[in-house]
């Protein structure tokens, strides 16, 4: 089969660094050439590229890789062409509905009225929108304001209860060490 693995450059350095293939052999499954194979194995060629296990995507079998780990001259067969790329590691950016997509601004109006010493940043983090229009919200100039209704975003699903309370405990470490920098600044006699 002269089909070339998916991401073959990736996918090779995954068979350098876990298998006991022949650099011949990984060059001839990737499509690649050997002297790029023994660099990948030096750690001259792919610096910063991902190892790709193509055993994931179902490129190719344990099965295939002791075979030919075995046997030096026998070639490695790639599995399927219809293969299906998966990568766990990769945080999916959600798509977003156009129904639910008011619920941000109406979630970024509830967290400013329920943890008010939450940054406009901290807020855009959250919900995922621009940081000016978690301010504009703030002072009430929002395009759309009249119509926003606060809405719990954790009952939204726009992230959870975890993330909220993580953000609400560095606001409050932010205002302590705000706090402390101005109770220095009043005894040392500067006032501002």
């Amino acid at each position: 089969m002269s089909n070339a693995p998916l991401m073959p450059m990736a996918t090779a350095v995954w068979l350098v660094e876990n298998t006991t293939l022949t650099f011949k052999q990984i060059a001839d499954f990737c499509k690649l050439h050997e002297v790029e194979i023994q660099g990948i194995a030096d750690g001259e060629v792919a610096k910063g590229i991902k190892a790709y296990n193509p055993i994931i995507s179902g490129q190719l079998s344990r099965e295939e890789i002791d075979l030919s780990s075995k046997d030096e001259n026998r070639p490695l067969e790639i599995k399927s062409s219809d293969i299906e790329i998966s990568n766990e590691e990769k945080k999916i950016k959600k798509y977003v509905p156009l129904s639910k997509r008011q619920d941000k601004p109406d979630s970024a109006l509830w967290l400013i009225k329920q943890h008010n010493i939450l940054k406009d940043s901290q807020i855009a983090r959250l919900v995922g929108i621009t940081k000016n229009s978690v301010t504009s919200i703030r002072n009430k100039s929002y395009w759309n304001y009249n119509n926003l209704s606060a809405k719990d975003p954790v009952a939204l699903n726009l992230f959870t209860q975890k993330d909220l309370i993580e953000a609400i405990e560095k606001a409050e470490r932010r205002i302590k060490r705000e706090k402390k920098l101005k109770e220095k600044l009043k005894q040392t006699g500067i006032n501002e």
